[in-house]
C-alpha cells in the first residue's frame, strides 16, 4: 500500500465525552470486563501515513455471533481516521445522525473499531469516545489518541484486552478487514455498522483540519503575493505623489531642503 504523508501544524485536543455503559447479557457470554484503561488523548501530528473512512448504515449489524441483526431504521454514521502509524496515533471525527437513546456495551465505551471483514463478527481493537450530546439530534466525537489501546473488553477465553498488542499498521495493512459501528441501548448490537475504506490523506475534511486546513492554508499563501503586489503598488503610487509635489514646489520657487 502507498503511504502518503501531509504535514500539518499541531491542533490541541478537542473535547471528548465518555458514557458510562452497561452490558447486556448476550454481549457478557462473548465478553468479560477489564479494568478500564485510558487511551492517551494527545494533540494532532505534524503528518499521517493513511486516511480511512467508513460510511455505516444499519444493514450492516452483525450481533456477536455474525448473524445480521439490523440496526436503527434511518440511522447514518460516518467514521473518518487519520493515522500516523509511525507515532501509533489515530484522528477520529465521528458523525451520528437518527441514532437515539442511551449508549450500551460492556466494554468502556460504546462505539468501536472492531477486526471484522464484511458480513462477519470480531473483537473491538479501538474505543472511541462516544458521540455527544445524547437525544434525537446529531451527535459527534472528535479527538486523537495514542496507542497503546484498550477496550475494556476480555474476549472469552483470552488473557487480556482486546485491544493489547493491537497497532495501527494493522489497518493500513487490511483495511478491509476493519467494522466501525456504536451500539445503543435498544439497538446493542449496533445501531449503525460500516467497513473502512482507503482515502487520500489531503481528501480528509474534518472539524478542525483536512480538506479545511489544507484550503486554509492555500488561501493564505495564495494571498501572501496579493497583498505583497498592493504594498509595492502603494509604495509606488506613494513615491510618485511625493515626487509630483516636489516637483510642483520647485516650479513654484518654494522648495525646501
Amino acid at each position: 500500500m502507498t503511504r502518503r504523508s501531509i504535514t500539518r501544524p499541531a491542533l490541541s485536543v478537542r473535547g471528548t465525552a465518555t458514557a458510562v455503559v452497561g452490558g447486556t447479557a448476550a454481549a457478557l457470554m462473548l465478553f468479560t470486563a477489564a479494568p478500564a484503561g485510558a487511551d492517551t488523548p494527545v494533540a494532532e501530528p505534524d503528518s499521517f501515513t493513511s486516511a480511512f473512512t467508513a460510511m455505516a448504515t444499519p444493514d450492516q449489524v452483525l450481533n456477536g455471533e455474525g448473524v445480521a441483526t439490523p440496526g436503527q431504521p434511518g440511522a447514518t454514521g460516518t467514521f473518518t481516521l487519520r493515522i500516523n502509524s509511525d507515532l501509533d496515533i489515530v484522528c477520529y471525527d465521528i458523525a451520528l445522525d437518527g441514532v437515539t437513546g442511551d449508549y450500551m456495551s460492556p466494554a468502556k465505551t460504546a462505539t468501536h473499531l472492531h477486526q471484522a471483514v464484511a458480513g462477519a463478527a470480531g473483537p473491538p481493537r479501538l474505543a472511541f469516545p462516544n458521540p455527544t450530546p445524547i437525544g434525537d439530534g446529531p451527535r459527534t466525537s472528535s479527538g486523537c489518541m495514542q496507542g497503546p489501546f484498550t477496550t475494556g473488553l476480555t474476549p472469552a477465553g483470552a488473557a487480556a484486552d482486546s485491544g493489547t498488542g493491537f497497532t495501527l499498521d494493522q489497518i493500513e495493512a487490511n483495511p478491509a478487514g476493519f467494522a466501525a459501528d456504536t451500539h445503543t441501548v435498544d439497538f446493542s448490537a449496533g445501531a449503525v455498522r460500516g467497513q473502512l475504506t482507503q482515502i487520500p490523506v489531503g481528501s480528509v475534511a474534518t472539524g478542525g483540519g483536512g480538506s479545511a486546513l489544507a484550503a486554509s492554508d492555500s488561501a493564505t499563501i495564495s494571498a501572501v503575493p496579493l497583498v505583497g503586489a498592493v504594498a509595492l503598488g502603494a509604495v509606488v503610487l506613494g513615491a510618485t505623489a511625493i515626487a509630483g509635489v516636489t516637483l510642483v514646489a520647485r516650479r513654484n520657487g518654494t522648495a525646501r531642503s
